[in-house]
């Protein structure tokens, strides 16, 4: 039996990477809500976000969390023009085609990025990338600490726009009743552009976070997007509390199957989850029954 004194700070890890997988999984939960599909893109725009982050650094110096204002607005900006111009084009209103124009995105993103950087894992160094903070008997690396912390203020930030703000009363509108939506004045189209801009906005950040202690190649998305969709399906489909929560426990789950089982099994304990609910809660756990 493994002691306090292990245990603790292998919690506390999972915590602080689940934050992240939660913010991932946050903006696919938002795409998910209010244009009910998946984004099989997710993955490869995290990874296009990363490779922005390093870039940012290697050419202009610029350090990871500074490179927020820049990340945010311009995958923002990148999710807006896919959805307005590419995305809603291509599929004719059909939620299949939806499903296949973003999978051609994700082999578009993912071929382009072993085109200019290969299949080498880069990444980069700071000066805090190998500083550890003491909390209580755990030592975690600060670079872990501040996505934690930045993480959930982000998720924050997002559900208070989601709850509180004008585009968020029309986002939940939409994700209700689209046809209602429009015959109350509310423009359909941009109001999907803007779901599926702030969706990919929180991958710029989850970005920033990542890369002072993580890595990316052209394949490295794929990791994370199989996670978030069980964190998604876990909170329950289109859950923003859902996801939140959801993902910090599968970040624990994580952590604590990779202390029993090894680091390279550390993942099955996500999957069984994942089975499980399926099996006994389809709705995940905040989700509503049909």
């Amino acid at each position: 039996m493994f002691e306090l004194s292990i245990l603790f700070p292998s919690v506390l890890n999972g915590l602080t990477t689940g934050a992240v997988y939660a913010l991932i999984a946050l903006g696919l939960t938002l795409i998910y809500g209010v244009l009910h599909i998946i984004n099989f893109a997710h993955g490869a725009s995290l990874m296009l976000a990363l490779y922005a982050v390093y870039l940012l650094k290697q050419h202009w110096g610029i350090d990871p969390y500074l490179a927020l204002p820049i990340l945010v607005p311009g995958m923002f900006a990148l999710g807006y023009v896919l959805q307005r111009v590419v995305i809603n084009r291509a599929s004719h209103g059909k939620d299949e085609n939806i499903l296949l124009v973003t999978l051609g995105i994700s082999i578009v993103m993912e071929n382009l990025a072993l085109l200019f950087f290969k299949s080498d894992t880069r990444t980069i160094e700071t000066g805090y990338t190998l500083t550890t903070v003491a909390i209580g008997p755990a030592m975690i690396a600060l670079p872990k600490l501040v996505s934690f912390a930045g993480a959930l203020v982000v998720s924050g930030l997002l559900l208070w726009i989601v709850g509180r703000t004008d585009l968020g009363r029309a986002i939940r509108a939409v994700a209700r009743e689209k046809h209602g939506a429009k015959l109350m004045g509310i423009h359909v189209d941009h109001v999907y552009a803007m779901s599926f801009g702030i969706g990919l906005a929180c991958l710029g950040a989850a970005a920033c976070f990542l890369l002072p202690a993580y890595y990316v190649n052209p394949q490295v998305g794929s990791g994370f997007v199989l996670v978030a969709f069980t964190i998604v399906v876990l909170g329950g489909m289109g859950s923003f509390t859902g996801a939140l929560v959801g993902g910090l426990l599968i970040g624990v789950v994580e952590s604590l199957g990779g202390l029993f089982l090894g680091e390279s099994l550390g993942q099955i304990g996500i999957f069984a989850i994942f089975i499980a609910v399926l099996l006994f809660r389809p709705q995940g756990l905040f989700g509503a029954r049909q």
